[in-house]
């Protein structure tokens, strides 16, 4: 099995803080991409630091309903998301989980036995490419410039144009 992980705010959702499930506002052409990604049979999984939780500014609970929320919108366009997982712990709490550690992406491999080599991390942030590269899988960074202290192995302005461009090239199919 391969996959995609995808980190939640700012690739899959504008960067903002997302407390509540009307809070969240997907992306331009999110669901798309992940049913292209799904076509090209790749699982989605969304790999996510949610700190907020933690340090109690919203809880589980909402933090589910924003999930179930996001889920929806990704279906109504026909894509899948095969599982989420949050690291909900406070930042500095030394976890090993939150990013740039590579616990959740780890954890699912195991669980779905999905094959690295063939898996790629799309993140917007140093510590999701720090994850990913940790964890083995290729990185996507996603926005206008290269990330300061981080080598990617790719760089694109958002989701749909990272698998129209790996299409185009004939790196997923």
């Amino acid at each position: 099995m391969k996959a995609f992980f995808l980190d939640r705010d700012g690739v899959i959702n504008e960067s903002h803080n997302v407390n509540r499930a009307e809070d969240l506002v997907l992306l331009p052409q999110v669901p798309e991409a992940i049913k292209a990604l799904n076509e090209c049979r790749f699982e989605i999984f969304v790999v996510t630091n949610q700190g907020g939780v933690g340090l109690g500014y919203f809880s589980v609970d909402d933090l589910d309903a924003i999930h179930k929320y996001m889920k929806q919108q990704i279906e109504k366009a026909g894509g899948k998301l095969r599982e989420i997982k949050s690291c909900i712990h406070k930042p500095r709490q030394g976890c090993d989980c939150r990013k740039p550690k590579p616990g959740m992406i780890l954890e699912l491999t195991q669980k779905y036995d999905i094959d690295l080599s063939q898996s790629y991390l799309v993140g917007d942030r140093d510590v999701d490419i720090q994850a990913g590269q940790a964890a083995g899988v290729k990185t996507i960074y996603i926005g206008e410039k290269k990330p300061g202290n981080v080598e990617p192995d790719f760089i694109f302005k958002n989701l749909f144009e990272t698998v129209t461009k790996l299409r185009e090239k004939g790196i997923i199919h």
